[in-house]
């Protein structure tokens, strides 16, 4: 994320630098629901006078019109028994794909930055429950993908194309409450985790939601979701200790020395949405700076000079507290702290910082056990 705004700020000076002003005209507007408009089926009826003299003109023997008549008045009659069946199940039809969110097809729309620990997150939720979704890579520099939203951060997961979900925890958790119990729709559920004005620790106005490491199910759901004592807490404690501490060694690590911080760019922009002349700012000038950065981070955070040691003994202590006879913090399934946490280790794969991690600590096992439930889903 910061990565995404040091590529933005570096992007505006290399244009005033280069003096090579654009013109972008983008029509975007804001996502709306379709609403389609039907004719419905035109109905029958038996005709009128003119429709049966010309019958009886066409009819020698004497009764056969009244016998016609009657074969068509019976015909008529089935006709629109049909029409009138027909149009009633169009319509139910129509009023349940009005209201998607009754069943089990959610449309899934997710805005993202692919190199985001926290879009990431929400990728592994998606993957493991197999839940389909569609990607918009956004542009970290201009981000025109997202100029629709008041709401200016990714992930953003847009539901039935009407339903905005914020922040990648509640997303999780707003979900996950809906698989366990669909008797709520989506927008029901949002409301059960408030959108909440606060300023973080350097005095910033930032938005934070309540609730939002909570799965609002009733007791008899939590009971079959949670069957041990502390599980529910602890699944709450493990999901925060990804967003609040694990998310933040991933900075300092790969971007540790020059030569890691120019690799993790390469793979930033590779992986990303980048013009050529962003994509060149973000990779060079870009690993740059947040190699300097990562300095400021680690002071900020408290890490050691070998910031290579607090990543490690965070992952063993992860290790540690799903302990020797669990597959997973879940039991025998991931539960969403699993999910979180190899959500935010996932976006250093293919880095010297992965590397290092999997040879020198105890979490291949475990890592490649969730890796597998989410069936390798990037």
């Amino acid at each position: 994320m910061m990565a995404a705004a040091c590529a933005r700020k570096l992007s505006k000076v290399g244009r005033l630098v280069l003096d090579t002003p654009t013109c972008r005209v983008t029509n975007t507007a804001a996502l709306m629901p379709r609403i389609s408009m039907r004719c419905q089926g035109r109905a029958y009826g038996t005709g009128g006078a003119g429709f049966r003299s010309r019958l009886s003109l066409a009819a020698p023997v004497r009764g056969s019109g009244r016998v016609l008549g009657c074969a068509f008045l019976l015909g008529g009659g089935f006709g629109l028994y049909q029409t009138v069946k027909l149009t009633l199940q169009r319509h139910l039809a129509e009023e349940k794909s009005n209201a998607p969110e009754l069943g089990t097809d959610l449309k899934l729309t997710l805005y993202q930055y692919k190199t985001c620990p926290f879009c990431s997150k929400v990728r592994a939720f998606l993957d493991y429950h197999g839940l389909p979704y569609e990607i918009v890579e956004v542009n970290p520099v201009m981000r025109q993908e997202i100029k629709w939203s008041t709401y200016r951060k990714v992930p953003i997961l847009m539901v039935n194309e009407t339903v905005q979900l914020n922040d990648s925890s509640v997303i999780v958790s707003v979900l996950k409450t809906y698989v366990v119990n669909k008797e709520k729709i989506i927008s029901e559920i949002l409301a059960c985790y408030p959108e909440m004005k606060a300023k973080n620790d350097s005095g910033k106005d930032v938005i934070e939601f309540g609730n939002k490491y909570w799965v609002m199910v009733r007791d008899t759901d939590a009971d079959h979701l949670y069957p041990g004592k502390d599980t529910r807490k602890e699944e709450i404690k493990w999901r925060k200790w990804a967003d609040e501490w694990l998310v933040h060694l991933i900075s300092p690590n790969v971007y540790r020395t020059p030569t890691e911080a120019l690799a993790s760019f390469d793979y930033i922009v590779r992986e990303g949405k980048f013009g050529t002349f962003e994509g060149f700012f973000a990779k060079y000038f870009g690993a740059a700076a947040m190699w300097i950065i990562s300095k400021r981070l680690k002071n900020k955070h408290h890490l050691q000079d070998d910031v290579r040691q607090d990543l490690y003994k965070a992952v063993n202590d992860w290790v540690a507290a799903i302990g020797k006879n669990k597959k997973f913090m879940g039991g025998d399934q991931p539960n969403l702290a699993d999910l979180a946490v190899f959500g935010v280790l996932r976006v250093m794969e293919g880095l010297q910082a992965f590397d290092d991690m999997m040879e020198n600590t105890q979490v291949k096992n475990w890592y490649r056990r969730v890796q597998k439930a989410t069936q390798g889903v990037s």
